[in-house]
């Protein structure tokens, strides 16, 4: 194991310690440093005395309280320690007690605090350094040293724990947003594929309804025609359960596996032909301007609004025909759906009204929808092209 990586795994360690036992066991360690000059003095030195043991165990002992109680701490620890080198018995080679709370004050301690303790210890120090037997002036710098070292190493512990700090906050946050924005996304799916189902059923059962209910009218006078409805609700049978198949495909995440795209505005002639022939509905196709690409559920949404839409007109309006008109500018497909028949194509709260008018918003576009100009119902959808999708969008 390299000493780096074994550095790495003590602070860590460390960090999900018990901190009082940290702190006691520091306690410990900074009491027997100081009692090792005492316990094996210079030539020359003062023995040691109960009175200097007891002031160096003051020195240490409060340690164990640097994280509850940091600035009483630090005014315990800063009163032992010039007692201890006035007492001569004798004074500390190193302020081990002192820099612990230096360090400590950076790390915890309120911007006054700090201040105080940096000014008053390096004060302290220097006075203090007069009354020691031949103080020399490399011991003035060597204890100043150290109390700022003490003090620096604290202050990048407090920017190094704010740092982290903020980092996890972030992390936390982005996790928030990740996970809303999922929730969206789910909803917004879940949303999609209930107006999908919506649409393919309401549409094909719809037709199926109109040829079931007129095939026992015509098959004993009109044989042919009753064949050609029941066709027509195969057909539609058949066409609903390929969407559906696409849908569920798309669910598996089979895309890759041989399901066809979902149909877009180039599909509208064969869907306008459908609801001909299985209805008896005449529709009809009017295009103006130049057509151009739509983004990829924009051109869903154009099929499946006109697809609703003429759901709708065979279900509700009782009527003969049907236009289907697209207005295409550079920015904008301009969708319009008319019928002949008598009022409004679907309730007011019916969801496929609901459905158009959350496809168009999904896409940036709006939708309207309501009595024609020459009586029937008639649905107009504005849906953006890619280059104002996003500043439709919002």
């Amino acid at each position: 194991m390299s000493p780096q990586s074994w550095f790495t795994q003590a602070a860590a360690r460390l960090r999900t310690a018990n901190p009082y036992a940290v702190d006691a066991a520091l306690a410990a360690l900074v009491l027997f440093a100081v009692s090792l000059q005492w316990l094996f003095p210079d030539e020359g030195d003062d023995r040691l005395t109960w009175q200097g043991w007891l002031l160096g165990a003051a020195t240490a002992v409060p340690l164990v309280w640097r994280r509850r109680a940091p600035f009483a701490t630090a005014w315990a620890v800063s009163a032992a320690t010039p007692a201890m080198a006035v007492y001569h018995a004798p004074p500390p080679d190193v302020m081990y007690g002192g820099l612990v709370v230096l360090y400590t004050m950076a790390a915890r301690g309120l911007p006054w605090q700090r201040r105080v303790m940096l000014v008053g210890w390096a004060i302290g120090t220097t006075v203090t350094m007069q009354h020691k037997e031949d103080a020399r002036p490399f011991e003035y710098a060597f204890h100043l040293l150290c109390i700022a070292c003490a003090y620096a190493l604290g202050w990048l512990a407090r920017v190094q724990r704010a740092y982290t700090a903020e980092l996890e906050d972030r992390a936390r946050r982005v996790e928030r947003e990740r996970a809303a924005d999922t929730a969206r996304a789910i909803a917004q799916e879940r949303a999609r594929i209930a107006r999908d189902m919506h649409d393919i059923l309401a549409h094909a059962v719809s037709l199926m309804v109109v040829q079931a209910e007129a095939g026992p009218v015509v098959v004993r006078s009109d044989p042919e025609r009753a064949e050609a409805s029941f066709d027509a609700i195969a057909a539609a049978g058949r066409d609903a359960m390929a969407q559906l198949r696409r849908i569920l495909g798309v669910l598996k995440e089979e895309q890759g596996n041989g399901t066809s795209p979902q149909p877009g505005v180039a599909a509208l002639p064969r869907l306008l032909r459908q609801v001909g022939e299985s209805a008896g509905l005449r529709v009809e196709l009017h295009t103006t301007g130049r057509p151009h690409p739509l983004p990829a559920d924009a051109e869903v949404a154009a099929y499946r609004v006109v697809q609703e839409a003429l759901t709708n007109t065979v279900k509700h309006a009782y009527a003969s025909c049907a236009t289907v008109e697209l207005d295409w500018t550079e920015d904008l497909l301009t969708l319009t759906v008319t019928d002949d028949g008598q009022g409004p194509a679907a309730p007011s709260g019916g969801h496929g009204l609901i459905g158009i008018r959350e496809r168009a918003a999904a896409c940036g576009g709006s939708a309207e929808a309501g009595r024609g100009p020459d009586g029937g119902f008639r649905v107009v959808v504005r849906l953006p092209a890619a280059a104002d999708r996003q500043a439709a969008l919002g």
